[in-house]
């Protein structure tokens, strides 16, 4: 049975469970800093899921399916996500970046939109990493399943995409966290926090997570320092980030209730993408009693 949100804030190895796809997502980073800093804003994600779900969900035997203009912004605009002149900048960037392509004939009408590999690459390791940081909590072989099945990512994903779309909590995050999420870059800052904590949720109010260096860390994102230190003495006013002891050379403190507010959302993507994935797999016949979680009496 797939976790829920509830469930998951409430288990004892969540935290290492963000932590550990924080630490795979600034691979990713390192691996393709574009496509991620490109991504790493809570709209472009929203947009970028809802384009992948259309695209996995085309069926030539249905006219108009997949990924098309009208589509997108059906989809986008239906729930406030974006504006039509937003998803249609979104995709002449995609183009320009050459992340999309034009599927088919590009006279034909509607014209129909495809990721290329690097894309789909990215797509499906995002997908395998979050799935690796559910195995995280209860020695489950979710990512071994989807590696050896890679016939699951087109099942997983649309399904994923839209519970998390469509669900109001993931779509519009507390304010302290859409603070970071809905910022340029801000994504990857958050990555960056979560690289830093421990691996259980601790007892005590502040939870270190060392010096930043803003120079560096503005760098290595490419975004303008002074928005980078902008953002994060926001988080310092909005009560984040504290600093520790007396002195700023000291470095930086996460206050816990912004950390439980932080992994509450992420707690509603991580129990959609489980509920997909056990989906996805009664509907290839891949569940079996050896599937059943060594770690279900925890919850």
């Amino acid at each position: 049975m797939a976790y829920s949100a509830a469930d998951l804030q409430a288990h004892p190895r969540f935290l290492l469970a963000v932590r550990f796809l924080a630490e795979k997502l600034r691979g990713v980073h390192d691996g393709n800093p574009r496509l991620a800093r490109f991504l790493a804003s809570q709209q472009r994600w929203l947009l970028s899921q809802a384009a992948f779900a259309l695209h996995n969900e085309y069926d030539p035997a249905v006219p108009r399916s997949g990924l098309t203009i009208s589509r997108l912004r059906d989809m986008a605009t239906g729930v406030d996500a974006a504006s039509r002149n937003t998803i249609l900048n979104f995709l002449n960037q995609l183009q320009a970046y050459r992340f999309m392509r034009i599927a088919g004939d590009a006279a034909k009408r509607p014209r129909r939109f495809e990721p290329t590999e690097v894309t789909v690459q990215a797509m499906f390791g995002w997908l395998l990493a979050n799935l690796a940081a559910l195995d995280q909590m209860d020695g489950g072989a979710r990512a071994v399943t989807l590696s050896d099945h890679p016939e699951l990512f087109p099942l997983i994903q649309p399904q994923a995409a839209r519970q998390t779309i469509e669900n109001p909590l993931w779509r519009e995050p507390p304010p302290r966290v859409a603070m970071f999420l809905w910022t340029e870059s801000g994504g990857l800052v958050m990555d960056e926090l979560m690289r830093r904590v421990g691996t259980t949720v601790p007892e005590a109010e502040l939870v270190d997570v060392g010096r930043i260096d803003a120079r560096a860390l503005a760098e290595t994102f490419r975004m303008s320092r002074t928005h980078l230190q902008r953002l994060l003495n926001r988080a310092i006013g909005e009560g984040c980030l504290v600093w520790k002891g007396e002195g700023r050379k000291e470095g930086l403190c996460l206050s816990r209730d912004f950390l439980r507010e932080y992994l509450g959302w992420q707690a509603i993507k991580f129990a959609a993408i489980d509920d997909a994935y056990e989906d996805a797999c009664r509907k290839l016949n891949l569940c079996g009693p050896e599937e059943i979680r060594p770690a279900a009496t925890e919850r």
